[in-house]
């Protein structure tokens, strides 16, 4: 469906995405727009869905089973809310084929991206190899990367059903994670950040994600 697509009609979309969309709906870090102006989003999805990778939407991230890119202006208040800086070592949580890491290599962090899913992560080296600011490391989302913390700043891609302990843990000081809590209704994006001994937490905006794997709300019996 979008392999025909001319390059010309891609970045035509995506100006108009941010234009349209991005730049309506609050985000006015011009580092940030400027990142996902010069991203491809549509080299990080599923094959066959080139043609939608502009619209407002969730799509299956390119390689994976179950992973899903954010739709992009739920990325884009996220990352704006956590403020990314040059030099910031961030860690991307599930993420999928890359596009995020990509945008935080363009506005100058240095990124880990943790994904539980060998075909995403297997994507995401392919799509951003020569990246030199980028390492793809597959294993658990929970603490998979725990041994390259700490990270000033940690991007979860995704809902955690449970407080996301194990990379609070992972936090510098100061640093800020930002994900979407679902272990409340509604479901919001939320910004924590860390100052000595303190940890502060920030309700952003509501919205919907997939609960990830390793954030699963316990399951107790009762006899």
């Amino acid at each position: 469906m979008g392999a025909h697509i001319s390059a010309e009609t891609m970045l035509d979309r995506r100006l108009h995405m941010v234009n349209g969309q991005i730049r309506t709906g609050g985000i006015v870090d011009k580092a940030l727009l400027a990142a996902i102006l010069e991203t491809p989003r549509q080299r990080f999805v599923r094959p066959g869905l080139e043609s939608l990778a502009y619209l407002d939407r969730e799509l299956p991230a390119k390689g994976g089973t179950k992973r899903k890119l954010l739709p992009p202006l739920t990325l884009a208040r996220m990352l704006q809310a956590a403020m990314v800086a040059p030099g910031d070592r961030a860690l991307d949580v599930a993420g999928g084929s890359g596009y995020c890491a990509a945008l935080l290599d363009a506005m100058g962090a240095k990124a880990v991206l943790l994904e539980s899913e060998p075909g995403a992560a297997a994507a995401a080296r392919g799509e951003l190899k020569g990246r030199a600011n980028i390492v793809v490391v597959e294993g658990p989302l929970d603490g998979g990367a725990a041994d390259r913390g700490p990270f000033d700043l940690i991007v979860v891609e995704g809902a955690f059903a449970v407080s996301p302990d194990s990379l609070l843990a992972l936090l510098a000081d100061p640093g800020r994670l930002v994900g979407v809590d679902a272990s409340r209704e509604p479901a919001q994006a939320v910004l924590y950040e860390k100052t000595g001994a303190a940890l502060g937490r920030r309700a952003l905006f509501e919205t919907d994600a997939d609960v990830l794997d390793g954030f699963q709300p316990r399951v107790s019996f009762a006899f």
